[in-house]
């Protein structure tokens, strides 16, 4: 192949990931109903407060499945509760970062957050935001590395600009700084090759002591059912406070074959 033809293969390849988005999705459903007998041996840390966010045009219920799981683990997780995700709304920025003080007041200690295609930049704001009030971040197919760019012509892109007439001039963090340079507070960012709908070039952070990106098999609509970014997930949520370590793919049971080798 050339060079010349690359970006055409490129755009063929990102355009049958997005056609077959919703099959694959259904074998992630499969696939988690399979390893339920698995959930046992998931790890499980210290319970503390985990704020789950949908992605774009996503509900709560998007995320029933990941809530549920983490819910099983011993952790107080909630919603947002802010309907559908139609992006940085007036509603939005003044709701989100209200709900993460609440949560950190109520319980005493900082919120993990776990966000899901947009709903992973809304989290690495709200990190920005208060940092103190964040205990880490978990991002799922989220285009960070996008964020104060033009958008690309990937379908999740599309779809955003479409709703810009509704997006609020505020913002939840003031910070001009890449999204995809290391946060103040751990941060794990999952993206999967086989995403077609938005890019996974762009799901990627810096790596540093406290950053890191971890590869999955996923497709963007399953994320949040699939057996390896729920065992992630887990995995991540189980680090200590304060001894927060790179995740290490497992070796029991072949776990670690979830986890293609990182780019």
């Amino acid at each position: 192949m050339t060079a010349r033809d690359a970006p055409a293969a490129d755009r063929r390849r990102r355009t049958l990931l997005a056609v077959t988005e919703p099959a694959r999705t259904l074998v992630s459903l499969g696939a988690f109903a399979a390893g339920l007998p698995l959930s046992g041996l998931a790890p499980r840390g210290e319970p503390h407060p985990v704020l789950v966010l949908p992605g774009l045009m996503a509900s709560d219920l998007s995320t029933r499945v990941l809530r549920g799981w983490l819910r099983r683990l011993g952790y107080p997780v909630v919603g947002w509760a802010l309907g559908r995700n139609r992006g940085p709304t007036e509603e939005v920025v003044t709701a989100l970062p209200a709900l993460v003080d609440r949560l950190a007041d109520e319980h005493g200690t900082p919120v993990s957050i776990v966000g899901w295609s947009l709903g992973g930049i809304f989290a690495r704001r709200l990190a920005l935001r208060a940092p103190a009030q964040v205990r880490q971040v978990i991002s799922l197919g989220s285009p960070f590395a996008l964020a104060g760019r033009p958008v690309d012509d990937s379908p999740g892109a599309r779809v955003y600009r479409r709703l810009a007439p509704v997006h609020s001039a505020n913002r939840i963090s003031l910070s001009r700084g890449s999204l995809a340079e290391p946060l103040p507070v751990p941060s794990t960012s999952v993206y999967s090759r086989w995403d077609g709908v938005v890019d996974w070039r762009h799901c990627r952070q810096q790596p540093g002591p406290r950053s890191e990106n971890v590869a999955v098999r996923s497709s963007h609509l399953g994320m949040g059912n699939d057996p390896a970014v729920l065992w992630l997930v887990a995995d991540r949520l189980a680090q200590p406070r304060d001894d927060w370590r790179p995740f290490r793919r497992p070796t029991r049971f072949g776990l670690g074959t979830l986890f293609p080798a990182e780019d």
